[in-house]
């Protein structure tokens, strides 16, 4: 049992999370790229009707200024917002029929002017089609546009224009919507990632279970079987046996103290490469350097928890797009200091940097420092760091577990902000 707890866990890979690595960190959050795509949706939809409007419409084309760009604007919106997945649903293909329908009526109807209208149909074809129907039918739609820009009499120019601006317009809509559903599966992924660490630790903590108590348990109810077979007939075995069930409890008693405190001994260079493979997988730019040595295993356990709880909080409280985790030791080589410091705290995330320090995790973390003599610091970044979080810990290069510890949180914790 003792050989099994003191051994380390291997290295833990990112394989199964999702390979965010090449997307750009800076993306922007949900909701800027929301109002990002309704700002370019609505100076697409100005241009055209600043241009519909210099030609001097009469009063029927004026009425069908009033009512046919605002359900064309209501129509691309539906087709382009990830949130209105469900209704978009229900609606196509008839959305995609009327947005064809309110787009060539005006064009035919009233002439060039409103061929610009098209370039949002284009857009939305790419976006809600398969990809082979979808370019079939934005090529279809430019076409149309030229065939009737050249039915109106207009120039080869002016022509050509019509045609590349409603192309253009459509990849242009396309690619910005897509992008924003890009940004929106970013950040969703870290909320995975942040879902995928508590699953892990789940595992890990019924394998503790499973390993540590599996076998004390079931030694228990066996001499407890034979205890009540022997009672009658051999009293003086059944004593000594009662004895031994004694000492596997004892001994279960133990094991489950270590699952509930720290479970086994950990490695901090482990743990590092760890963080450093969910980190990229999560989009985030992470400086990691943990080269100190010579560390006790108690005071490498903690240090290791630490930075799990640390990286852990930054995936589900922040909206981070850089941190550092770094080592250092005192002058006397006698203390060691792990430092961690992340962006994204405040706007946007769930815990603003002025409530960083509540939560139950730092404070376990706090009372576990310190029943080795240690002291963690949390809170947010100097006043030139705006939205910035650190976590600093300092403990004992050669500390040793705190004997008969029943519960970390009886030892005083030093968390301070």
């Amino acid at each position: 049992m003792a050989e099994r707890r003191r051994r380390v866990p291997p290295k833990r890979t990112s394989s199964a999370a999702p390979d965010l690595s090449a997307v750009s960190s800076a993306a922007p959050s949900p909701a800027i790229a929301s109002v990002l795509v309704v700002v370019v949706f609505a100076g697409y939809l100005l241009m055209q009707l600043v241009n519909v409007l210099d030609s001097a419409p009469g009063g029927a084309e004026l009425m069908t200024c009033v009512g046919v760009p605002p359900v064309l604007a209501a129509l691309q919106y539906l087709h382009s917002a990830p949130h209105m997945a469900a209704l978009r649903t229900r609606v196509l293909p008839w959305s995609l029929v009327l947005q064809a329908v309110l787009t060539f009526t005006p064009l035919v109807a009233f002439g060039w002017q409103w061929g610009g209208m098209a370039g949002f149909l284009a857009g939305s074809l790419l976006l809600l089609l398969s990809r082979g129907t979808g370019w079939a039918l934005f090529g279809l739609t430019t076409a149309a546009v030229v065939v009737i820009s050249a039915l109106q009499s207009l120039g080869a120019v002016n022509v050509a224009y019509m045609g590349v601006s409603t192309a253009l317009t459509g990849l242009v809509l396309f690619a910005v919507a897509r992008l924003a559903s890009l940004a929106a599966a970013i950040h969703a992924s870290r909320d995975e990632l942040a879902r995928m660490a508590v699953a892990r630790e789940r595992l890990r903590f019924a394998r503790d279970l499973h390993d540590l108590l599996g076998y004390s348990l079931s030694s228990i109810t066996l001499k407890n079987e034979l205890i009540a077979r022997l009672i009658d007939t051999n009293p003086q075995r059944a004593r000594d046996e009662v004895a031994e069930v004694l000492t596997i409890a004892r001994q279960a008693l133990a094991d489950v103290r270590e699952v509930a405190r720290g479970y086994r001994d950990m490695s901090l260079l482990v743990e590092a490469e760890s963080a450093r493979s969910v980190l990229k997988a999560a989009g985030i730019d992470a400086r990691i350097d943990v080269s100190v040595t010579g560390l006790s295993s108690t005071a490498n356990t903690i240090l290791a928890t630490v930075l799990r709880e640390g990286v852990t909080n930054m995936l589900r409280h922040s909206q981070s797009s850089t941190c550092s985790i770094t080592t250092s030791m005192d002058e006397k080589d006698t203390l060691v200091e792990l430092e961690m410091v992340n962006d994204g705290v405040g706007a946007g995330s769930s815990m603003p940097a002025s409530t960083a320090s509540s939560g139950t995790g730092l404070g376990n973390l706090a009372a576990r420092v310190a029943s080795v003599g240690g002291g963690l610091r949390v809170g947010p970044g100097r006043d030139d760091e705006a939205g910035v979080f650190r976590l600093v810990v300092q403990v004992p290069a050669d500390a040793v577990p705190v004997a008969d510890a029943a519960d970390p949180r009886e030892a005083s914790p030093r968390l301070t902000v």
